[in-house]
């Protein structure tokens, strides 16, 4: 006869996630107008990012703008879920002006409302008409430093490419 065991009972509410938790997050460039020279100097092109639970999808986007030293804002979106970026099956999180179906909205939904876990990734779509793609992956999910300030960036990785590539050189042979 087979030992029974006592495993728990499946959870039938949603997990809640701590707003104070600190979110250790790696952001890449994964797709973007860059010239072939550039790509070339910096094969990897990433910022690490700490930020709080509390702190809204739009925080995440502002401090990703200044990580990579963007100067002018466009359209933009967060996608969860997906098994690529711009998989239709994706959450999308985007502005509130934004058209289509949508899961929510960033300037309202926090980090901590994502539900994220320890090696999971999203995606990140900065300016429709360029497509600056990102893969952010989440790295550690920890108590928060009573001195530290968030988000922040902690590290960076590669050079920030220009927000609009040398168009003027390109057809130069």
């Amino acid at each position: 006869m087979a030992k029974k065991t006592n495993s728990p009972p499946p959870e039938t509410k949603k997990q809640k996630y701590d707003p104070n938790a600190v979110y250790t997050l790696d952001v890449f460039i994964i797709d973007a107008p860059i010239t072939e020279a550039f790509a070339i100097a910096n094969p990897i092109m990433s910022r690490r990012i700490e930020i709080q639970g509390s702190n809204t999808l739009q925080e995440l986007h502002k401090i990703i703008f200044k990580a990579f030293d963007r100067s002018d804002e466009h359209m933009y979106e967060f996608q969860l879920g997906g098994s690529e970026p711009g998989d239709p099956k994706a959450r999308r999180y985007t502005l509130k002006s934004a058209s289509g179906k949508k899961a929510g909205e960033v300037s309202i939904t926090t980090i901590a409302d994502l539900g994220l876990s320890i090696d999971e990734h999203f995606a990140y779509l900065f300016d429709f008409g360029d497509e600056w793609w990102h893969q952010i992956d989440v790295m550690a999910i920890s108590a928060p430093n009573p001195q530290g300030k968030y988000p922040k960036i902690t590290q960076r990785e590669g050079a920030s490419p220009p927000q609009y590539a040398d168009m003027d050189n390109e057809g130069d042979e």
